[in-house]
């Protein structure tokens, strides 16, 4: 399961994720009353005030007024930052993005003016930069001198659309990655007009569909664009795979990429290859058999990835020299998954999830191994690191929402000499009482020692007792702890302690760890949470253990549900995206067969008892906990039907339920649904539990 839950991000494990609300009016007034009248006194705020104010409770209506920031580029020598600053529409329905440049650590100016541009590069030189854009109706790629003046459209796709581009070295050049049927031989050429037909879908691959519906004939291939002819040339282009990952090598005479080209690879076989080509000639890399991954460049005839021999084993980093025909690997077995790759200053460089936190660690050619350089108590993403050493990224955590930083030099970065580039989300981050999280320790049955992370309610006064939500992380892989969530804070808001942990199945925690839920689902998962929970009661006496609450989405939905199977103790539930039979699950979202065996040891007719015996609807008929049921109408990777199922077996059993649909929504509603359903879905979670509090 690969959860792309807001808090989640790489998996040590390949494990798939399952991500992650009718009320009465009168909840709605005594929510405003609540975000009105409460005033933070617990003494845990860390945010600077404004003008002198106590800061207020964080609402869901905050989300609009939130900036992302994402895509952080620099020049080769440093001088330049580019990033992506992403807003709420105006409506609420939308968001609208633009680009902004950071000229030598200065204040950064708005750089396009429209409301679609995105994923800016560099040229070698510095004087000019691509982007793409959704102006003019359609995706095309444009360019603009980084002195400013208008942007000019370079390169419209009549077929088909890019999803990345590299430069050459010489700047004269474009290596792009287009996704296109693969019997258009010139997406330049407009389509031919096709006569009427029936609106029919022909399957016969075994992965047909994806997070967003059913699968069309496009692959995603190699060509090549000469800026001074103005020509698109094939490279792979007419291809039966998909190529990515692709690159310049440093004197721009060969390009490296990735793709499955494994027989298999349309019923989703575990594989892939690197591939070199030079000159017209391509040739595939003597990379151990399995998945190598991720290519770049460290010399004009050498070239770093990451592989796994399989599905669910630890990452290796390897190096691989052109001029021998041989590889070596740098680092094996690595507890922490590298994302990011890049490489800078004769080493490598890459962030992971590292015990809650998303940290930078290198690996020096020289020397092998990885070593941790920064980042621990945030999360770092977005890393650009220049030629001339100097890095920008994207940093959070809990307290303190997104903001691009950059530090002049490593040894500047290591030392925490930092600078804040970008301060967006200041005026609102001022406003709010926020909370660290309080993390300690707690130790499960086989002995491992989990990190509890703990938010104690807005206004905790000597006496009183307070409720509790256990809120589940989905993956089961992928990481939450030092991010910026607001709904973490929300829950705080409206009077509510928070407890979270990064069960087993997790990644930040070795390979080992990560590989106990396997073939597990609802054991070792579960029993970690309930650790947990009961760390967290025990540690802090003034919670009030008959007010204890449960929810969670994908993974974590399935573990709520899981949960209200095996007790009684939560009043009520919220699940979200949630699997709630194993069986038509297996048969109905993105995945393949060869994937479901590989979860689950197993066809559904190898291993029915597991498949139905981890299944909650097995067991609906112990279920009491009054529940509310978030899904989505186009969500493909726990289709809606897992939600139904939930409902229709919790109706019969008599169990107070109410099941609320997003339309239009997919798996992803909690990080990049609408706006307005984003912020309804956070409203309803805390306002089941307030009925029911």
């Amino acid at each position: 399961m690969k959860d792309t839950n807001t808090m989640n991000y790489s998996n040590t494990v390949h494990f798939r994720s399952r991500l992650q609300p009718s009320v009465p009016v009168v909840n709605k007034i005594s929510r405003l009353l609540f975000a009105t009248m409460l005033v933070g006194t617990a003494g845990f705020n860390v945010t600077a005030l404004a003008d002198d104010h106590e800061p207020r409770p964080i609402t869901a209506e905050d989300y609009y007024r939130t900036v992302a920031l994402s895509d952080t580029q620099m020049s080769s020598d440093g001088s330049l930052i580019a990033f992506v600053k992403t807003t709420v529409a105006e409506d609420k329905q939308s968001r609208e993005s633009n680009i902004w440049l950071s000229k030598n650590g200065q204040a950064p100016i708005q750089f396009t003016r429209e409301k679609s541009d995105f994923s800016p590069i560099f040229f070698p030189d510095g004087e000019r930069m691509l982007f793409l854009s959704g102006r003019d109706n359609g995706t095309a790629l444009y360019q603009i001198a980084t002195s400013g003046g208008e942007a000019q459209e370079l390169l419209r796709l009549e077929q088909g659309s890019i999803r990345d581009v590299a430069i050459h070295p010489d700047g004269n050049a474009l290596l792009l990655t287009i996704s296109v049927d693969a019997e258009v031989e010139n997406p330049l050429e407009k389509a031919e007009e096709a006569e009427a037909s029936a609106d029919v879908t022909v399957i016969s691959d075994a992965v047909y569909k994806r997070q967003g519906g059913y699968l069309n004939a496009n692959k995603i291939g190699l060509w090549h664009y000469d800026l001074t002819n103005e020509t698109l040339t094939s490279l792979t282009g007419n291809t039966n795979y998909n190529e990515g990952s692709a690159s310049y090598s440093p004197n721009g005479d060969c390009i490296t990429f990735a793709s499955n080209r494994h027989p298999q690879a349309a019923d989703g076989y575990f594989s892939s290859s690197i591939f070199v080509r030079c000159d017209d000639e391509e040739r595939e890399l003597a990379t151990p058999i399995g998945h190598a991954s991720n290519p770049v460049w460290t010399g004009n005839h050498s070239i770093a990835y990451v592989y796994r021999e399989d599905a669910y084993a630890a990452p290796d980093l390897q190096h691989y020299d052109l001029t021998i025909d041989a590889y070596q690997v740098l680092a094996e077995a690595m507890d922490h998954s590298p994302n990011g790759l890049q490489y800078a200053a004769n080493a490598l460089f890459f962030t992971t999830d590292d015990r809650g936190s998303r940290t930078l660690q290198s690996l020096d050619l020289n020397q092998g191994g990885y070593r941790y350089l920064g980042g621990r108590g945030v999360s770092l993403s977005d890393v650009a690191i220049s030629q001339s050493g100097r890095l920008s990224w994207v940093e959070h955590n809990e307290t303190n929402l997104p903001q691009v930083m950059s530090a002049a030099s490593l040894a500047e970065f290591t030392a925490g000499e930092t600078q804040k580039i970008t301060t967006f989300n200041d005026a609102l981050q001022a406003e709010l009482d926020l909370a660290e999280y309080e993390v300690f320790q707690a130790e499960n049955e086989r002995g491992d020692i989990l990190d509890v992370f703990f938010l104690r309610p807005i206004s905790v006064q000597q006496g009183q007792s307070y409720p509790i939500i256990l809120n589940i992380k989905g993956g089961p892989g992928g990481m939450w702890g030092h991010q910026w969530f607001q709904e973490m804070q929300l829950m705080r808001a409206r009077g509510y302690a928070v407890v979270f942990t990064n069960y087993r199945g997790s990644s930040g925690y070795g390979q080992d760890f990560a590989e106990q839920v396997r073939l597990d689902y609802g054991g070792a998962d579960y029993r970690d949470n309930i650790v947990a929970l009961d760390a967290a009661l025990a540690r802090y006496t003034w919670l009030n253990n008959e007010r204890v609450f449960i929810t969670g989405g994908s993974h974590g939905g399935f573990l709520t549900n899981w949960a209200t199977t095996q007790t009684d103790r939560f009043r009520a539930a919220v699940t979200q995206r949630s699997v709630s039979n194993w069986i038509s699950e297996a048969g109905t979202q993105a995945f393949p067969p060869l994937s479901m065996i590989r979860e689950f040891g197993g066809s559904i007719w190898d291993n029915y008892d597991y498949y139905w015996g981890r299944s909650p609807l097995k067991y609906a008929n112990r279920v009491n906990t009054p529940t509310l049921i978030i899904h989505s109408d186009g969500d493909h990777i726990t289709p809606i039907g897992q939600g139904e199922e939930w409902f229709f077996a919790l109706k019969a059993n008599n169990v107070p339920v109410e099941l609320v649909v997003f339309a239009n929504e997919g798996h992803g509603l909690s990080r990049n649904g609408k706006p307005i359903n984003l912020v309804e879905r956070l409203n309803r979670i805390i306002d089941w539990f307030d009925n029911y509090n």
